[in-house]
């Protein structure tokens, strides 16, 4: 893509209209007034000047640069002066997954901590503007300063890429965190108006005054650190971004899921410890199959007759989607077969064969695979849980992945400590009947 300098000074203009248009929507020349939403808006809009000033400054700089070349051209080639012409192509990200010779976000982040190198600095920068851009759903504001976003590849590694080790925490609603808070509050209606036959006319219709208040979900921190040393950083033929942030955004994924899961804490409940849930117990010394087909049908009328809405999503561990997939009828005809077989009467249908994510349907609803949820529950502590979900009602609020690297604790043995860490609150209590959770011994590590 070809973007010319008066286009780009184009665009900047229009992005300080858009600044205004967003004050003036408050008539007010500050922010103190602005809506959630409004900030956000003007916070990406800010984020996007910052981005097209850079591209005009080097543009400008190409542009005089280009001058230059063509006067020494003029003065010392027969031709006289050459035609020059100036294109500004997309730049690519600062810094880029497996790209060996490039620039390093390890490095650069270790070349700030030992030398307050500038240039490492401007890239960081650099790099913390163009996530801004590329996430502008996501705040990029959390924190308290002296740290830096990771590169874009691992926050997308993180958000979409490693999908598969946070798979319940991608399939519910996702919103960016508001900064500056440590929890979410959001109203809710406790006991409702009322309507009724109005008994004669000119008589008083029903009246009944609502009532509300207001559940919180308190932010968490999900952090990790490495320490490696210096001399892996300096030496190391290939950048050790690739290496070690992505193992910890990996963790990060694995704990998150967790999180949105297991969790057992005050405004912080995971699915499997809402109180008020649906909880269907499914007893069965000898469990097959098909007696749990009717737990799952239960597990579902519960959601329709207590949130008045249908679920849509089914979780599971993958060891009990194999236990289905490994059903036989009394005549040894699998109970679950694949969607391309066009199966009549069938307890479920396979669609993809996948270790973690989506694997075909139960009931109607689609089933994920996860392999985080708990397999040590129950009594005997060899149960685990199937999990069916109006995941709408479920809010999940993320920022944008974190970073900082420390020399200072490890100076004295030529280190450095590498920090990722990232906020995620999870409004799981706002409607508990929106979640039906079948346990019991019918649960237990299935056999085959």
């Amino acid at each position: 893509m070809t973007v010319s300098l008066p286009h780009l000074r184009a665009a900047r203009s229009q992005l300080r209209a858009d600044i205004d248009g967003i004050l003036a929507t408050v008539k007010a020349e500050n922010r103190k007034n602005l809506t959630p939403d409004e900030e956000q808006r003007f916070q990406a809009t800010m984020s996007d000047i910052e981005v097209v000033d850079r591209q005009i400054d080097q543009a400008e700089e190409a542009e005089r640069r280009g001058a230059r070349a063509a006067d020494v051209r003029a003065r010392f080639t027969s031709g006289g002066p050459q035609a020059t012409g100036l294109q500004v192509t997309s730049n690519e990200n600062t810094y880029r997954k497996g790209d060996v010779h490039g620039f390093s976000w390890v490095k650069d982040m270790t070349a700030v901590a030992l030398r307050q190198d500038a240039d490492a600095a401007q890239r960081l920068q650099r790099n913390t503007r163009e996530v801004a851009l590329e996430t502008r759903a996501l705040s990029t504001t959390d924190g308290a300063g002296g740290e830096f976003v990771p590169p874009l590849w691992l926050v997308n590694e993180a958000v979409t890429l490693a999908r598969a080790a946070r798979v319940a925490a991608d399939q519910v609603r996702k919103l960016p965190l508001p900064p500056g808070t440590d929890s979410v509050n959001l109203p809710r209606v406790v006991t409702g108006t009322t309507t009724a036959e109005q008994t004669s006319q000119n008589t008083g219709v029903s009246n009944t005054d609502a009532t509300t208040n207001s559940i919180a979900a308190n932010v968490a921190t999900i952090a990790g650190q490495q320490v490696v040393s210096q001399q892996l950083i300096d030496q190391s033929p290939v950048n050790m971004d690739d290496v070690l942030l992505a193992d910890l955004t990996a963790d990060y994924a694995v704990k998150l899921d967790t999180f949105v899961l297991s969790n057992n804490a005050a405004n912080k409940r995971g699915l499997l410890n809402v109180s008020g849930l649906n909880a269907i117990t499914y007893t069965d010394a000898s469990p097959t199959v098909g007696e749990l087909y009717s737990k799952g049908a239960d597990a579902i009328q519960q959601i329709h007759t207590g949130r008045f809405l249908p679920p849509d999503k089914v979780f599971m561990h993958p060891r009990r989607w194999a236990w289905f997939t490994a059903a036989l009828d009394t005549a040894g005809r699998p109970l679950v077969v694949p969607v391309a077989n066009m199966p009549q009467n069938v307890l479920a249908a396979m669609g993809d064969v996948v270790s973690e994510g989506f694997v075909g349907t139960w009931q109607g609803l689609p089933v994920y695979v996860d392999p985080n949820i708990p397999i040590n529950l129950g009594a005997g502590t060899n149960e685990d849980r199937i999990i069916v979900l109006r995941s709408a009602d479920v809010l999940l609020y993320e920022g944008v992945l974190r970073a900082e690297a420390f020399r200072e604790t490890k100076a004295d043995q030529l280190s450095v400590l590498l920090r990722v860490y990232n906020y995620a609150a999870l409004h799981s209590e706002r409607y508990p009947k929106a979640i039906s959770v079948i346990a019991g011994t019918g649960l237990v590590t299935p056999t085959f």
